[in-house]
């Protein structure tokens, strides 16, 4: 199992941490300022380290890199600091279960930018959230499963590496 760096893990959550910093200025960007638009900015940016934490404790424990340098993330570190380890038979379950708290990160700003469009239409806006779902919905994908997805160990049981294998297989060549 490969070992990563502290540089390496910390390079391997940027389109993370830049995904949840374009949605919520995505977010703060959708109208005139206010104390709802500040929560909601607020709201989503605790959302985004929420949702990591959500996984450190509940897919975490259950994954080959648990307590592991082997983790590109550096979750599985992260997650033996404040859980303890699980069944890895365990693992497809417990992924497909909590993927889903993590799911309205790559949402909410798409929809209330959408919504704010629609109101009032604003050309840095669109900017926004074509970066955003550029960001979100292309790049971090793509640098996760080339990067962190493709080594590890447990990727042929993973429902998300899976999938895309799945896909790639029924598509024309």
């Amino acid at each position: 199992m490969r070992k990563y760096t502290t540089s390496e893990t910390i390079i391997a959550n940027v389109p993370y941490v830049v995904m949840v910093l374009l949605g919520a200025v995505t977010l703060a960007y959708t109208g005139g300022w206010s104390a709802w638009r500040f929560a909601g900015v607020v709201g989503y940016l605790a959302y985004g380290i929420v949702g990591a934490v959500w996984i450190m404790v509940f897919v975490c424990p259950y994954c080959q890199y648990y307590a592991s340098t082997g983790c590109p993330c550096g979750y599985g570190m992260i997650s033996a600091r404040i859980v303890t380890k699980g069944d890895r038979d365990c693992f497809v379950e417990k992924f497909r279960r909590h993927i889903f708290a993590i799911v309205p990160l790559w949402i909410i700003p798409v929809v209330c930018g959408g919504i704010a469009l629609w109101r009032s239409f604003s050309w840095p806006l669109v900017g926004l959230v074509l970066a955003f779902v550029g960001e979100a919905w292309v790049v971090l994908p793509i640098v996760s499963k080339k990067h962190g997805c493709a080594e590890c160990p447990q990727k042929e049981q993973c429902p998300w590496m899976a999938r895309g294998a799945k896909d790639a297989q029924h598509r024309p060549a």
